[in-house]
């Protein structure tokens, strides 16, 4: 009966090394690539450090693309799902489908592709809300910011509502061009996702 005892807490520890080991892939664009700075700086690099300082043994897979799309993400997705088996996929995509112009319908299918995906395979999902300029015009702006709470809503998925909140519109956190954050912004970046995905670690 002890050996039994002792072999079934050897099992629940493994169990929770496995799960502590784990990987988390995160799926996105240009602002989780680091764009215009060494990827070093970047909050996904950031977000490593974190981990580590805090003690988890999580492997992290930047898989983002600058210039990606919804739709570039969702078919590369079923590859990097298979390669990494991950127990987390955080996506960050959308804002280059808004600064095209493309329908927001079409977007939340292909994130609601993604998700479903993601969810097929064991792993949970973390879902990075973006926003527009407002020159994009208010129905567009408005259709396009709903897509992440009606995902969030119909899919019951973990959400940050806005990304960039208390970065974008603000000159010295952002890079020339005004769309990318710059180097300053990477931590809040990293703090505007953490309360978020901590709790699905």
């Amino acid at each position: 009966m002890r050996v039994w005892f002792l072999s079934a807490g050897l099992a629940l520890m493994c169990m929770a090394q496995n799960a502590a080991a784990g990987t988390v892939l995160i799926v996105g664009d240009s602002i989780s690539a680091a764009f215009g700075m060494d990827t070093r700086q970047g909050w996904v690099s950031l977000l490593e450090q974190r981990l580590k300082d805090e003690g988890f043994t999580t492997t992290v897979v930047n898989a983002s693309i600058s210039g990606d799309t919804s739709a570039g993400g969702q078919a590369r997705l079923p590859a990097l799902l298979a390669a990494h088996k991950p127990a987390l996929v955080v996506l960050e995509l959308g804002g280059n489908d808004g600064l095209r112009g493309q329908l927001p319908t079409q977007l939340q299918q292909n994130l609601a592709s993604m998700i479903d995906q993601s969810r097929d395979s064991g792993a949970k999902v973390l879902l990075l809300g973006m926003q527009l300029p407002p020159n994009y015009g208010v129905r567009y702006t408005q259709a396009f910011a709903q897509v992440y709470s009606n995902l969030a809503t119909e899919k019951k998925v973990a959400l940050v509502p806005f990304f960039l909140e208390g970065i974008g519109g603000k000159p010295e956190l952002m890079q020339a061009d005004g769309i990318h954050p710059a180097g300053a912004a990477q931590g809040k970046l990293l703090e505007n996702v953490w309360p978020a995905l901590k709790p699905l670690l």
